[in-house]
């Protein structure tokens, strides 16, 4: 089956023993000083201090999280400029404070989705989940996020499958037929893993299975060094935030 790349680098990163609840800590604190501390320089500390731990002690391959971050990158940028166009009697054209607005805009989202991604590539779904269920997070939204992410290894692996059985028909030799190609990988990788998500769920119904999938997840003791370590670090960065 064809894995994840985020999911790939959590399993295999130094911090895969933590506790999840020790990296829910600083990820969610890193989330929250991205969003209260101005752009320059608490957006920018907040990103670097992220992107140092993934790439340092948490040992996240620095291929996989620049990846990762592409997409959100490009959805920031496209945001970036809807938020700084402004529209009047005489035409379009940039809002008065366009560059400090988009700075501003990019900073914040740039911040947050590294300290996310900081989550992302160390802590597994299959541990991240049952931590969810004992923060008392709603069941509906813990049994959204697993049905999500084991659907995700459903289109991946038919991704994989079809486009494979395209190349070796030349189905990408020429542009037209890339493009014909495409438009059919696409088509069939829809109806495939729906028809596959639906037999996978009336399996489990007939099995007498209709509550959430269940996950034995490993002991991990919360430490409390890091928990220190994470307060300390924190307040630090919101101290140099607010008197920069």
């Amino acid at each position: 089956m064809t894995g994840l790349a985020i999911d790939d680098a959590a399993w295999a990163s130094a911090w895969r023993v933590r506790s999840p609840a020790d990296k829910l800590l600083l990820s969610l604190g890193l989330v929250v000083c991205a969003l209260v501390l101005p752009a320059w320089p608490g957006s920018v500390l907040v990103g670097l201090t992220a992107v140092v731990l993934a790439l340092g002690p948490a040992r996240v391959p620095a291929r996989t999280f620049g990846r990762a971050v592409r997409l959100p990158l490009a959805f920031i940028l496209v945001s970036a400029v809807t938020a700084v166009v402004e529209v009047g009697g005489d035409g379009i054209g940039w809002a008065p404070d366009a560059a400090a607005r988009a700075g501003s805009l990019i900073g914040h989202a740039l911040a947050g989705s590294a300290a996310v991604l900081l989550l992302a590539t160390t802590t597994p779904m299959s541990d991240l989940l049952p931590a969810l269920q004992r923060l008392r997070v709603p069941a509906a939204v813990v049994e959204v996020a697993s049905v999500t992410y084991r659907l995700l290894f459903v289109l991946l692996t038919s991704l994989t499958t079809i486009r494979e059985a395209q190349a070796a028909r030349m189905g990408y030799a020429s542009v037209r037929g890339s493009y014909r190609s495409a438009g059919a990988l696409t088509a069939a990788v829809l109806t495939r893993s729906w028809d596959r998500a639906r037999r996978l769920q009336d399996g489990l119904a007939g099995r007498g299975m209709d509550v959430g999938l269940q996950v034995l997840p490993e002991a991990r003791p919360s430490s409390r060094r890091f928990v220190a370590a994470t307060v300390a670090g924190l307040a630090v960065l919101l101290a140099v935030g607010v008197a920069a």
